[in-house]
């Protein structure tokens, strides 16, 4: 029942995501732009009062929830019963509306695919951490459409209560706890802003295992130096990995405008510099084409929407000079379910999703180690 409701509410994600891909071929990004970004200012958007991350209901995972779909495993793997690693995970956007600027939490498709992303992506980090995952009033899909001064409003807001989760998620983990940050899409784009603020130079730094930054650019020159070291093995520990997955042919050419748009965490400029691009099946950079052999398990809805199964040797991958992860031609089982430019954006965890696992637990296996 559990993977069945798992794949229903992928469908649904899947028809939107079609939809939208198709729109922006055959119209482009104006079109969607104009049926995405919200016709309310900012000031007149409806805004729900700000999480109390005292409360564990403040939270789509938690340990002090009797139960979450962080916990949920593919058949063959289990939760960790006794982890030894605080997982802080950061969701993706996953309110589509246009009628205001920041998520409600009170709608019923918005929530459904809160547990999808739960489910597809941070369930690889319970074989070894506890999973703590805030509600926050994100920043609506069309805030990235849009360089409106209310965009910046909305993610602004939406970072205050990512900040106040994190600083709540400290206070109650022991205070030598190993930590893993992550995230997807909007949630990294907060966790790279939450790794310079809260994090890089500071005592806590020693605690970090890696951060996930997942689905959204880093740069090497304009956003590194403010945040972690990359990590240049698959033992490394204190660094971070990030990766966009696209297949053959690709074309990143409007995610680089827009990131070449806006300044680095540095305050130097994106444009001109070097793309971050961890290569999820090594756990390190390097331009090898890493073949699928090497990829133990992709997350794989079935067609038939009956089950999800974990399919090994299905996808390889390439770090291109670009700092594009490169996964050659799409693969099976996922379809023409991507966004435009063959962007695999959805599914950057569940291509990987057993070797990501293997990863995190590798990390902590050396970091516990010293």
């Amino acid at each position: 029942m559990l993977a069945r409701r798992f794949l229903w509410i992928i469908a649904a994600v899947i028809v939107l995501v079609v939809g939208a891909a198709l729109a922006y071929r055959l119209f482009g990004q104006q079109l969607i732009a104009a049926a995405t970004v919200p016709s309310v200012t900012y000031d007149a958007s409806p805004r729900a009062a700000g999480p109390d991350y005292a409360r564990p209901d403040a939270w789509y995972a938690n340990p002090a929830l009797p139960s979450d779909t962080a916990r949920w495993t593919p058949a063959g793997y289990t939760a960790a019963p006794k982890p030894r690693v605080a997982v802080f995970f950061v969701m993706p956007t996953v309110y589509l509306g246009n009628d205001r600027w920041t998520m409600p939490f009170d709608d019923a498709a918005t929530n459904a695919r809160a547990d999808l992303f739960l489910r597809s992506q941070a369930t690889v980090f319970n074989g070894v951490g506890a999973i703590w995952a805030p509600k926050y009033r994100q920043a609506s899909f069309g805030a990235f459409l849009t360089t409106k001064p209310d965009a910046a409003r909305a993610l602004d807001l939406a970072y205050g209560d990512v900040l106040r989760a994190f600083d709540a998620f400290i206070a109650a983990v022991p205070t030598d706890a190993p930590i893993v940050l992550a995230g997807h899409s909007q949630g990294s784009l907060h966790l790279l802003r939450l790794l310079r603020d809260r994090v890089a130079g500071k005592p806590i730094a020693k605690r970090i295992v890696a951060a996930y930054v997942v689905g959204w650019p880093v740069s090497v020159e304009a956003d590194l130096p403010a945040v972690l070291p990359v990590c240049s093995s698959d033992t490394a520990t204190g660094c971070l990995l990030s990766w966009q997955s696209f297949a053959e042919p690709l074309d990143y050419a409007a995610i680089r405008g827009a990131f070449d748009a806006h300044p680095g965490l540095t305050g130097a400029p994106h444009r001109g510099t070097r793309i971050v691009c961890t290569n999820p099946l090594t756990g390190a950079g390097g331009a090898a084409a890493i073949p699928a052999a090497r990829n133990i398990g992709s997350l794989v809805p079935a067609s038939d929407l009956g089950s999800a199964a974990i399919v090994a040797a299905g996808v390889g991958a390439r770090c291109l000079p670009s700092g594009v992860l490169d996964i050659g031609t799409p693969p099976a089982g996922f379809g023409t379910y991507v966004l435009p430019g063959n962007n695999y954006h959805v599914y950057d965890y569940m291509l990987f999703w057993a070797n990501i696992r293997a990863d995190v637990e590798r990390r902590a296996d050396a970091f516990s180690a010293g």
